[in-house]
């Protein structure tokens, strides 16, 4: 009976010792040093190449030119602009670029949610809107100058291009109305007749 008892209590120490055991791993493939390198180069090359709307259309139309669309795969399958690649932000590694974007010269134009007015349901604006605070007069006097957050798609979007040497990237850089004719949709809802997108521009 000792003896049973024994290698019962053996077994039960040892499976306790491996349930505890501690694995040393190698830190994560993440560095802010990276980064933040990173965003100081792109920052003034980015700087160069913001276009309004004409000029996105023209540059469109240039044989070999590519319009990113890197929203998810519900946005896009929804609505995008009539021509563009899809290929979601949290899907980029260099593999899956090569894949959409033939070489490193290759012309890309990138749009993003915040670049559409209109229609909040398929291009809804990424704004971080500073939080009221309880507190006294002046601390809510504060928090209602507190500026907005932009938190478009269009920078990260730009930023890893860059970083994957993608470096001919032009960023539309105005705030449209989802009804200027100008600009052609794609999509399940520019499918519906008619489509479904937003109150017409006021003349």
């Amino acid at each position: 009976m000792k003896t049973k008892m024994s290698l019962v209590l053996f077994l039960v120490l040892a499976a306790s010792a491996g349930v505890v055991q501690v694995t040393n791993y190698p830190k994560a493939k993440v560095s802010f040093d990276d980064f933040k390198g990173l965003v100081a180069e792109v920052e003034a090359h980015r700087a160069t190449r913001l276009v309004d709307l004409n000029t996105f259309i023209k540059m469109s139309k240039e044989p070999g030119v590519i319009i990113l669309d890197s929203r998810s795969t519900y946005r896009f399958d929804r609505l995008h602009l009539k021509g563009a690649r899809h290929l979601s932000f949290t899907d980029f590694t260099q593999d899956n670029l090569q894949k959409v974007i033939p070489s490193f010269e290759t012309k890309i134009l990138i749009y993003c949610n915040n670049n559409f007015d209109g229609n909040q349901t398929d291009f809804a604006s990424k704004v971080a809107v500073p939080r009221t605070t309880a507190g006294s007069a002046a601390a809510t006097q504060f928090d209602a100058q507190a500026k907005p957050i932009m938190m478009a798609l269009n920078i990260p979007t730009y930023i890893n291009l860059y970083g994957y040497g993608y470096r001919n990237v032009y960023e539309l850089h105005e705030l449209v109305n989802v009804n200027d004719r100008r600009i052609a949709f794609e999509g399940s809802v520019a499918e519906q007749n008619p489509p479904i997108l937003a109150p017409p521009i006021a003349k």
